[in-house]
């Protein structure tokens, strides 16, 4: 038996993305401020065109069958390819592969411009190291991937501020691109301060992760906090140089882990952009006071509250504190924790999809994406409702 073909309007959609010219229809469009119901989207020159009602009479190239029409999702901190290049222990893949493999999830995901967490730094544990050499080979493999990868895929520098290599290598890696949307977190992991304030946690932590025994992890951070404060000149020296590079407009500069209002006014008095990961109330209330993003973590959403002993994500969000949200390391957590939040009537649909998207653009300074409006990016995602969790139906990529 065979079947008749008849020339169909797609004929010229392309398999790995959508033409440049196309009309979305039936769709339940997600706008800044509320959610057009039986919407249409046209797209032109990759660019999104128009977001009105759909009229009768009016044809599209694909019926959205009334799924949510949102912006592709923005993702400011993705630590997943590390772990996605240790599956198992033992088991470290390739670099080029797990980048393709870590895109699907991605893709999977509705993420369409992801920026990676790479650590200038030398630090070990459980998983494949934080080597300065291992960030340069991460540089590299994601600047080829990112000419015609079905994701967006950028770096968020994370630069430990005792490490004299990492700053060395950094120096050197953003003297040779150009300054465009490079984000930059200065970090410092030592316990007593920061994300492990609450030095017990890194010791259990690192019982946790290395298999050492209690004792062991005691000693090992007491010669961590020691090393620390051998080396507060090159820390000064680190902060004062990314200070200069913000200050020129090199860089945009995310203060990460921030404890206090003091810190708070130290970051913004350096040049700082971003309040990245507050962990208590304080500093994300500084933050705001300042008129900084402040980013939280999708699993600290999920979880209602962090692996640490910090701040609670939700909490924070149910105090209009939070601007925008990264997936840490589970990118499938981002969409996950913003229809929890608008399940538990902590936000409307509108601002809760903001969180993943119009919030990470603006703390990438991406006035191009993130908001389905016209002149914008036509980076797009249809997403299913179903009765637990949101499924993510269709990714249209813009093309680049």
């Amino acid at each position: 038996m065979r079947t008749e073909l008849s020339e169909s309007r797609l004929v010229h959609w392309p398999l790995a993305a959508p033409p440049d010219d196309y009309v979305l229809g039936h769709v339940r469009a997600v706008l800044p401020d509320r959610v057009l119901d039986d919407a249409l989207v046209a797209v032109r020159g990759g660019l999104i065109a128009a977001v009105e009602p759909h009229r009768p009479g009016v044809q599209a190239d694909v019926d959205g069958e009334g799924l949510l029409c949102i912006p592709g999702l923005v993702d400011t901190h993705s630590d997943g390819l590390e772990k996605e290049r240790l599956p198992r222990p033992g088991a470290e893949l390739p670099l080029d592969f797990a980048l393709l493999s870590f895109e699907a999830k991605l893709r999977a995901a509705a993420v369409t411009t992801v920026f990676h967490g790479t650590g200038f730094e030398n630090s070990f544990g459980r998983g494949v190291p934080r080597t300065v050499e291992g960030a340069q080979q991460a540089c590299a493999a994601i600047d080829a991937r990112a000419a015609d990868g079905l994701v967006d895929h950028r770096l968020l520098y994370r630069l430990d501020v005792r490490s004299a290599e990492g700053l060395r290598a950094l120096q050197q890696r953003l003297a040779d691109i150009a300054p465009q949307h490079v984000l930059v977190s200065h970090e410092d992991h030592t316990p007593g301060i920061g994300q492990y304030a609450d030095r017990r946690y890194y010791e259990r932590y690192l019982v946790g992760t290395r298999g050492i025994s209690q004792e062991e992890a005691v000693k090992h951070v007491d010669e961590l906090i020691a090393e620390r404060d051998s080396r507060l000149g090159l820390r000064d020296a680190t902060m004062a140089w990314l200070s200069e590079q913000a200050g020129e407009g090199r860089i945009r500069l995310l203060g990460h882990d921030l404890t206090s209002a003091a810190e708070v006014e130290d970051l913004v008095r350096r040049g700082g952009a971003v309040a990245e990961f507050p962990t208590t109330v304080e500093a994300a209330e500084a933050a705001r006071e300042r008129g900084l993003p402040v980013v939280m973590g999708a699993p600290n959403v999920l979880r209602g509250s962090s692996h640490n002993g910090n701040a609670s994500a939700r909490e924070l969000v149910g105090r209009g504190l939070v601007t925008s949200i990264a997936s840490d390391y589970l990118p499938s957590g981002l969409l996950a924790a913003v229809f929890a939040l608008e399940g538990d009537g902590l936000l409307a649909l509108p601002a809760a999809i903001g969180l993943v998207t119009a919030g990470p653009a603006d703390v990438a300074g991406m006035t191009d994406r993130g908001r389905l409006q016209p002149g914008l990016r036509a980076d797009i995602a249809l997403i299913a409702t179903g009765p637990l969790w949101p499924v993510v139906h269709s990714v249209l990529v813009s093309a680049r």
